[in-house]
């Protein structure tokens, strides 16, 4: 049977051993509910604690400053909604953005635009950066919040997140980011860094699928966003996915330990690739800023083929990699986010996402190099836009 190499992290990750070691007995022996008064219950409620206390420690925060949800989607839905309702009440009703977000957060303002607000969706220009400058232009007296990603899902780009944060922070406005494909592989500090909310999702760093976690500053108010218990300081409703928490919890401190050593390893993994693709496959493009980008991320558009294509003959070969977000692998329009970094719909349609992680190994990447320009090239033969393409360039 032919090897499984996983290149597609951003998607989902494996379950960590620390992540299974930490949920199998709560599964099987601390299986009370946190909220019951008896023994059983209140150690329940003490495990809870603590991994409140060590996934916040993680990323700089209290305590009493994390809100588990059911992960990176609820906590986006959730902070957005919160601080737009906030600002109404106030008579504020402007919210500033960026073009390539997560639908979690795209989709929520565009409810949002329905209900009377009015969205500004930064460029984030060729290299897949916000320029901060063009978000202080952006800012008016009605702005009632500014969300914007820490790291982007499909390119990999790293925001000036610190420099946003002071700007929005000078300006009395709350700043939200999506830190989903962040947490875990970047070192955050939501003080140090001027974040007043921000969501996570165990599944992206080794953790189980199903939880998460909304980080909110002292001082900034919840509403309740799921009616029901007392549960999550009265915020949230509903019997806390204990294992799940415990399991995140072990997960990103598992993450965090060693992190800058893992990060050099898979950045030269990722560079590695990058350069031998486009030293060895003519007519790609490199999307995304180069030095600013997450440690595994790999997204690149080869002209005159369809990302679909390259992904299957890629599974044929025993390697699984995306052409972009998971969440919109049914669709057939070009990724938003390529787009957003302006490119034409007939090079977006050529995308191939490869996210790796510390799991892989110089091996993986070699099978790759070795497989690729032939796929590549196989597919340009059969490709009557290929075709097209080298009469005009002959």
């Amino acid at each position: 049977m032919k090897k499984i190499i996983y290149m597609d992290n951003a998607a989902t990750t494996s379950t960590s051993r620390a992540a299974l070691d930490a949920m199998i007995p709560v599964l099987e022996r601390e299986y009370g509910n946190p909220s019951s008064l008896h023994q059983l219950g209140q150690q329940a409620a003490d495990l809870l604690a603590d991994a409140r206390k060590r996934v916040a420690a993680c990323i700089g925060a209290q305590p009493d400053e994390i809100y588990f949800t059911s992960g990176g989607t609820e906590s986006d839905n959730w902070a957005i909604t919160q601080l737009a309702q906030a600002g109404a009440a106030k008579g504020k009703k402007h919210i500033i953005s960026t073009a390539f977000e997560h639908h979690a957060v795209l989709h929520t303002l565009k409810r949002l635009e329905k209900e009377g607000f009015e969205v500004t969706l930064l460029d984030v220009h060729q290299d897949g950066i916000v320029r901060v400058d063009e978000l202080k232009a952006a800012i008016r007296p009605d702005t009632c919040l500014v969300t914007v990603m820490y790291a982007n899902n499909e390119i990999g780009t790293i925001q000036l997140i610190a420099e946003i944060g002071a700007v929005c922070r000078e300006q009395g406005i709350p700043f939200h980011t999506d830190a989903v494909q962040a947490v875990g592989h970047l070192p955050i500090n939501v003080a140090k860094e001027n974040i007043d909310l921000m969501s996570m999702s165990a599944h992206k760093f080794h953790g189980p699928k199903g939880i998460g976690a909304l980080y909110c500053r002292r001082g900034i108010r919840l509403t309740n966003f799921i009616e029901g218990g007392a549960q999550e300081r009265n915020r949230r409703g509903g019997t806390e996915n204990l294992p799940a928490i415990c399991g995140m919890a072990a997960a990103l401190e598992d993450a965090c330990t060693g992190m800058e050593e893992r990060s050099k390893t898979v950045s030269a993994m990722r560079d590695r690739i990058i350069d031998q693709i486009v030293q060895n496959i003519p007519y790609v493009r490199v999307n995304g800023d180069r030095e600013k980008r997450l440690p595994g991320n790999v997204n690149i558009c080869f002209e005159g083929i369809e990302g679909e294509s390259l992904l299957l003959r890629l599974d044929l070969e025993g390697i699984c990699a995306s052409s972009g977000s998971a969440c919109t692998s049914g669709s057939l329009d070009p990724s938003h986010v390529l787009l957003a970094i302006g490119l034409p719909k007939e090079i977006a349609h050529g995308s191939l996402r490869l996210t790796l992680d510390e799991e892989n190994t110089e091996e993986d990447v070699q099978h790759l190099l070795e497989v690729l320009p032939g796929i590549v090239s196989g597919l340009r033969e059969m490709s009557p836009v290929w075709e097209e393409m080298m009469k005009e360039n002959s």
